[in-house]
C-alpha cells in the first residue's frame, strides 16, 4: 500500500511538472484573454501583393485561428475600394497604406494603424524602352501617359513626389489607373509610356529587358532618396473607437501579424512555395521568388512603425496634397505601437 501511494505521488508530481515545463516554454497554451469579437473582416486590395504577405502568412500557418480569431480576408479589388468597403461597415478592420489615417483624420475621421506590415511602398517608376528610347530626364515625360495601380496608392505618390521635383504639376502627365495584370500589356502595347507599379510586375519587366527603372522604392535606400527618409506602407488600421473598445481583438491581429513577420524573417524559397497559395505564384515560381527578394527588406520585421518614419509620411504628403492641410494634422493620433510591441515581445521579432 506504501509503495503504491508513493507511486501515485511520484505520477503527480511528474504530471504538475511536466505541465509547468509546457507553460514555460510556450506561453501561447496559457489561457488567452476573451475576445471583445471572435470573428474580424479585413478588407484588402490586392492579397496577394507583397505588401499584404505577413497577412497572408498569418492567415495561412493559422496564427489567428491560435489567438482563437477567425479572420475573414475580404478581397475588395484596390486599395481605395478596400478603404471604402472599410468605411461603409463591410469590415472591421482595413489592410492598407499608412497615408489613409492621415487622410481620414483630414476628413474628421480618427483611424489607428495598429500593426505594419510593410517599412516601404514596395513600388518602382519605369519607362518603356520600346516607346521611350531617348529618355533622358522627367521633363520628357511631360504629357506622357503614366500607369499606375491608382493614383491614391504608394506607386501614384511615388510618381507624383518625383515629377513634382522635377518641377511637373500632376496635370502635366496622363494618368491611367490600371491593375497590375494589366499593366505589362499595356506598357508593350504603347498604351502607356511609364509605369508605377509593385511586385511581381516590376521584375518581370525587368527581366525582358522592357523597362528602365526610374526610381525604385522596394529597398529601404531607394524610399530614403526617394522621400528623404523612411515611409511606412501597409498596416492594419481601424477607427480609434474600434481599437480602444476591442483591444484584446487587436492584440490577437498583432500577433498573428508579427508571428508571420518573424517566420519571414528566415523563411527559404521551398518555405514559401509551400506557404503561399498557388495563385499568388502567377505561373512562374522563379520570378516570384526572384521579386520577393526584391523587396524582402522593406518587410517590417517586427511590426513597429517608426515616429520619424510617420513624420516623414506627414512632410511629403502636405508638400505634394497642400489642398489637405495636413500641417493640422497630428501625426501621433494615427497610430499605436502597444500592440505590436507586445506581440515583438512575445514572439522575440
Amino acid at each position: 500500500m506504501l509503495g503504491s501511494a508513493r507511486l501515485v505521488h511520484r505520477r503527480s508530481f511528474a504530471l504538475r511538472a511536466v505541465l509547468a515545463a509546457a507553460c514555460v516554454a510556450a506561453p501561447e497554451l496559457h489561457a488567452q484573454p476573451k475576445l471583445e469579437k471572435s470573428r474580424v473582416v479585413v478588407a484588402v486590395g490586392g492579397k496577394s501583393s507583397f505588401l499584404h504577405l505577413p497577412l497572408t502568412i498569418a492567415d495561412q500557418l493559422g496564427y489567428f485561428r491560435s489567438e482563437g480569431l477567425a479572420v475573414e480576408i475580404q478581397e475588395a479589388g484596390s486599395s481605395r475600394r478596400a478603404l471604402e468597403l472599410h468605411l461603409e461597415g463591410g469590415a472591421d478592420v482595413c489592410a492598407g497604406h499608412f497615408e489613409n489615417t492621415l487622410l481620414l483624420q483630414a476628413r474628421g475621421l480618427s483611424h489607428q494603424a495598429f500593426v505594419l506590415q510593410s517599412r516601404a511602398p514596395q513600388a518602382a517608376l519605369g519607362v518603356s524602352l520600346r516607346h521611350m528610347p531617348t529618355y533622358r530626364s522627367l521633363l520628357d515625360l511631360k504629357g506622357k501617359r503614366i500607369g499606375v495601380s491608382e493614383r491614391g496608392s504608394g506607386a501614384g505618390l511615388l510618381a507624383r513626389v518625383v515629377l513634382a521635383r522635377a518641377g511637373l504639376a500632376p496635370e502635366d502627365v496622363v494618368w491611367v489607373e490600371t491593375e497590375a495584370g494589366a499593366a505589362m500589356a499595356a506598357l508593350r502595347s504603347g498604351q502607356i509610356e511609364a509605369l508605377a507599379q509593385f511586385e511581381p510586375v516590376m521584375s518581370a519587366l525587368e527581366q525582358r529587358a522592357e523597362v528602365r527603372i526610374l526610381f525604385d522604392t522596394r529597398t529601404l535606400k531607394g524610399t530614403s532618396d526617394v522621400f528623404g527618409g523612411p515611409v511606412p506602407a501597409s498596416c492594419l488600421h481601424a477607427p480609434a473607437d474600434f481599437v480602444q473598445r476591442h483591444p484584446n481583438t487587436c492584440q490577437a491581429l498583432a500577433h498573428g501579424v508579427v508571428h508571420a513577420l518573424k517566420w519571414l524573417q528566415t523563411a527559404g524559397p521551398a518555405d514559401m512555395l509551400k506557404t503561399v497559395p498557388e495563385a499568388y505564384l502567377l505561373g512562374d515560381r522563379a520570378l516570384y521568388l526572384a521579386a520577393f527578394n526584391k523587396v524582402r527588406e522593406a518587410i517590417s520585421p517586427d511590426g513597429l512603425l517608426a515616429p520619424e518614419a510617420a513624420r516623414n509620411v506627414w512632410r511629403v504628403m502636405s508638400s505634394s496634397e497642400p489642398a489637405l492641410r495636413l500641417e493640422k494634422l497630428d501625426v501621433d493620433r494615427t497610430y499605436t505601437n502597444d500592440f505590436a510591441r507586445r506581440a515583438k515581445d512575445r514572439f522575440r521579432a
